[in-house]
């Protein structure tokens, strides 16, 4: 009996938009949220939930014995909470059959385990946690952005208690030896190393629709042979990939919801293999020997290595220049900034600046919203140049100023923040069709806006406690980044809040709702 293990990364960064260097000091909102709903929204439709709903049947079909994991970076998640809550919703049902493992990794899939062990160590505890909460699973396994290991960065996943790492089965690497094993890290023993098999998972990821490949079309048939043709001795077969795959970089004509929805047939039909999860593999396979990196690899380009992220002197610099922040930034504790600091963390962003091109680069050019690594580069360094001064402003006013007068700023600075509501009539017109708060999802968003801008915020958080996130969505969708994070830290200071204040709350958004209608 072999173990067959499908592990899929979804990931999208929160793009920048175009930062002119007259921006520089005006402007503190860097992200292009109308291409960031459009891309997630356009890949949701042709990806994400077909696709889950294609592994949802299967599990219906086949039980405990068809098995797969994902990792889903912090920031992914992040757009699904604001943009696409159908998403998150189809993934919960996934985690929900029991036969999902979802994965470990840092929040804002950045490249800080190659440059700070406290920014690094903070981001897998912050996506952690994050899985945790959506998801109901605390992640065991981890897996680096890019799949990006060595044997340093695997002796600092496993102090952080995590039992089993995924990265590439890089050739260079094993030498002579096969993937198809279970192996460990070179430091701590005690962290098991699970190896993409990149022959398999690139046939599927990369050249499925490649017509002028002889092996060209796949089938499951053809597929599962390969697979019985591995050695007998070797143990377990990783196939890792992009979840886009499926439906956005392999098209629905190509045949590849076809291929996926037959596999697990053709594989209990005609193979000894088993559907495992990491955290299976790892459980039921001992060590074959240790995995010596000592120099970091990634599952990128033909070479394996880092130098599509860190590659030439723009790269560098933008990156070198990024973390020279960090202790600044942990010690203002300004929650805009300290979001801002992670989602500019993002390898993407290093990657457009790359001037190299192969195959795997296809992938990220694909999304990449620059039209030369230069002018990705000079966007890039314009926002890093505003986000530096409101750093500064933080910075002079701890040095400058007692700590009192400090905290009585920060205070009034919270008050001016605070939106100003108007009065609410709270006489409601007769024709009206909305009686229930829970039928607000089929409000437009034009009369959201109108309710956000005549009702007070701390209304609007008591009205939100306990409604579901179709309907807190509903409402974040329709404020700016500021006031979102200032209503989500208004739901979450409300402690012990009565149910009649809930209703009251709800009343009065329905009474301006029905002065609109």
């Amino acid at each position: 009996m072999k173990l067959l293990c499908f592990y899929f990364q979804v990931h999208q960064p929160f793009r920048l938009k175009r930062y002119r260097f007259f921006d520089i000091g005006n402007d503190h909102n860097y992200f292009d949220d109308y291409q960031n709903r459009y891309i997630l929204r356009r890949i949701a439709g042709k990806c994400y939930l077909p696709t889950n709903q294609i592994l949802l049947d299967l599990i219906k079909e086949y039980g405990k014995k068809f098995k797969v994991c994902f990792s889903i970076s912090g920031v992914a998640l992040d757009q699904f909470e604001m943009f696409a809550p159908d998403v998150l919703e189809s993934f919960q049902k996934l985690a929900a059959t029991g036969c999902v493992e979802f994965l470990a990794e840092t929040y804002s899939h950045s490249l800080s385990s190659l440059k700070s062990k406290d920014e690094f160590f903070s981001q897998v505890e912050a996506h952690s946690n994050k899985v945790e909460r959506l998801f109901g699973q605390k992640p065991t396994v981890f897996r680096n952005t890019e799949l990006i290991y060595s044997d340093y960065i695997g002796q600092m996943v496993a102090e952080m208690g995590y039992k089993a790492m995924l990265t590439e089965g890089a050739k260079h690497i094993l030498g002579w030896k096969s993937n198809n094993y279970l192996y460990c890290n070179a430091i701590n023993p005690k962290l098991k190393i699970l190896l993409k098999n990149y022959q398999l998972s690139d046939d599927i990821a990369f050249r499925f629709s490649q017509q002028s490949w002889s092996e060209w079309p796949l089938t499951a048939e053809k597929y599962v042979s390969w697979l019985n043709s591995v050695n007998q001795k070797e143990e377990v077969v990783n196939l890792f990939m992009d979840y886009e795959t499926f439906g956005e970089h392999q098209w629905p004509e190509t045949g590849i919801f076809e291929f996926l929805k037959a596999l697990p047939h053709k594989v209990f039909r005609d193979s000894k293999y088993i559907f495992c999860t990491p955290s299976e593999v790892a459980a039921k396979l001992q060590p074959v020997a240790q995995f010596n990196v000592p120099y970091p690899i990634s599952w990128a380009d033909e070479e394996r290595d880092l130098t599509a992220w860190l590659g030439n002197e723009l790269q560098n610099d933008a990156f070198n220049k990024l973390y020279e922040l960090e202790d600044k930034v942990r010690k203002c504790g300004d929650a805009e900034i300290q979001r801002d600091w992670k989602y500019l963390q993002t390898s993407d962003h290093f990657y457009y600046m790359c001037t190299k091109w192969f195959a795997d680069g296809d992938v990220h050019k694909y999304f990449n919203p620059f039209n030369s690594p230069y002018e990705a580069f000079i966007n890039y360094m314009n926002i890093l140049s505003d986000f530096k001064m409101r750093l500064d402003e933080f910075d002079a006013i701890e040095t400058t100023i007692p700590k009192e007068i400090v905290k009585v700023a920060e205070e009034a600075k919270k008050i001016r923040k605070k939106p100003k509501s108007k009065r609410i009539v709270s006489t409601p017109r007769k024709h009206n069709n909305i009686s229930k708060f829970e039928q607000i999802t089929k409000v437009t968003d034009a009369l959201i806006k109108k309710i956000l801008k005549e009702t007070d915020l701390k209304i609007v958080a008591k009205a939100l406690k306990t409604t579901t996130v179709d309907i807190k969505n509903k409402f974040f969708f329709n404020l700016s980044k500021k006031s979102s994070t200032v209503l989500e830290s208004k739901i979450k200071e409300l402690k012990n809040l009565k149910k009649k204040d809930i209703a009251e709350s709800q009343k009065h958004i329905i009474e301006v709702i029905k002065k609109h209608l």
